[in-house]
């Protein structure tokens, strides 16, 4: 396959050198179209070592080859990483002031943006809007990772890994990236709602379902917000992270991230009540008086909000229920009846049994659609929803691509 990639000034370029040989070695021909500001950071005879080709920067060299033209109509896959705040904005500008703006803009083949800057500059209005502009031409730009950056400063900006940029890129051209363009809101991990300042009320989820749908998600094409609660996993690149740890703050940042969304999946462990009053300190223990009884109140249901307020047209909503068998029902008719209780157009039914599924790294879901019917289920062939918590992720989100088409 032949890639160009294209390397802005940015000091995460020396990403880009793993990058390039991740790409050689994988048995790729690349093209490395540096600007002249990423030459200051990484020398052009690196470039060229590594790749095997000449790497300009003007479309004057070479010129009997016309490279600015003939670069972007023979490539098969363009990657820019890092592309940095004037790159983004050259290109959304459709400005051809160097070889790698006009190859840019001759490219007929899939064109991915890997961003990296200060978190102020990709929080700007004016990077949000190019983002924007950029988005709407059917160019995949990637979210930042949140992270370490230059100096002291940390947060959204950080170049995604190499790893992750690759399986991005390579998920456009596999015709994997059925989420391009799409905005998913994903909450994980369960709610703690205070008892007193040292005490909650908990339970067992560790995130780790909803981490990977994000991840996957994200490597599928769409732009993630992941509203976590009380975890303490990596973020994945790529993936805005939005932390709470009530269920009060779950509802309010899902809502709000779920204004311009395509889908929401709420995989997160929300608790049904919490206690009726906040303690001012630390309950204490009187000996022989025995524990003092706790007032519950009903949690709002946020998945039901959801489906009867959506705060999009045309919202598609996920549900998870996590489940055990008992005397009375299965698992399954347990997941049906909230199914059609519940209304949400697909509900993801996990047998929770014995603590089964908590932190395990297998699992297995069985897909609902709002009557109840099953959409997907463990063992069913192609749409099969089990595995690691990766191809669970990826049979929920085949799943869901179908419905957003």
């Amino acid at each position: 396959m032949r890639v160009v990639l294209g390397v802005a000034g940015g000091i995460a370029a020396y990403k880009s050198v793993l990058l390039l040989r991740q790409l050689r070695e994988a048995g790729h021909s690349v093209r490395v179209i540096p600007t002249q500001a990423a030459l200051e950071f990484v020398g052009r005879a690196t470039w060229e070592a590594l790749s095997g080709e000449p790497a300009a920067t003007g479309v004057f060299e070479d010129a009997h080859a016309v490279p600015h033209v003939a670069l972007g109509k023979r490539a098969d896959l363009v990657i820019v990483a890092p592309a940095t705040a004037d790159l983004l904005a050259r290109a959304a500008a459709g400005r051809a002031d160097d070889l790698l703006t006009s190859t840019l803009l001759t490219a007929t083949c899939p064109v991915l943006f890997a961003p990296a800057m200060h978190t102020e500059m990709w929080l700007h209005a004016a990077t949000q809007a190019n983002v924007e502009t950029l988005r709407s031409r059917g160019v995949h730009v990637l979210e930042p990772a949140s992270g370490r950056l230059t100096g002291e400063d940390t947060g959204p900006g950080r170049l995604p890994e190499p790893e992750e940029i690759f399986a991005a890129a390579f998920a456009l051209v596999d015709g994997e990236a059925t989420l391009a363009g799409r905005h998913v809101v994903v909450s994980a991990g369960g709610t703690r709602e205070p008892l007193d300042p040292v005490r909650f009320l908990g339970n067992r989820s560790t995130g780790r379902q909803g981490f990977a749908i994000a991840e996957v998600a994200a490597r599928r094409g769409a732009r993630v917000t992941l509203v976590a609660a009380n975890t303490a996993l990596p973020v994945p690149d790529g993936v805005h992270l939005v932390p709470v740890e009530t269920t009060a703050e779950l509802r309010t940042a899902v809502r709000a991230a779920c204004a311009d969304a395509d889908v929401v999946i709420m995989a997160a462990a929300v608790a049904d009540f919490r206690p009726a009053g906040l303690a001012g300190h630390k309950i204490k223990k009187v000996p022989g008086a025995g524990p003092a009884p706790i007032e519950l109140v009903e949690n709002p249901d946020i998945l039901a909000e959801l489906v009867t307020d959506r705060p999009r047209e045309g919202l598609l909503v996920v549900g998870f229920a996590a489940e055990t068998g008992d005397e009375g029902a299965s698992v399954l008719e347990h997941g049906r009846a909230k199914a059609r209780r519940k209304r949400a157009d697909l509900l993801a039914v996990n047998d929770v049994s014995a603590g089964k599924g908590f932190g395990d790294q297998d699992t297995a879901l069985t897909i609902l659609d709002a009557s109840g019917e099953v959409v997907a289920a463990p063992g069913s062939g192609a749409d099969s929803v089990a595995g690691s918590k990766q191809d669970v992720a990826g049979g929920l989100l085949a799943v869901i691509a179908a419905r957003l088409a």
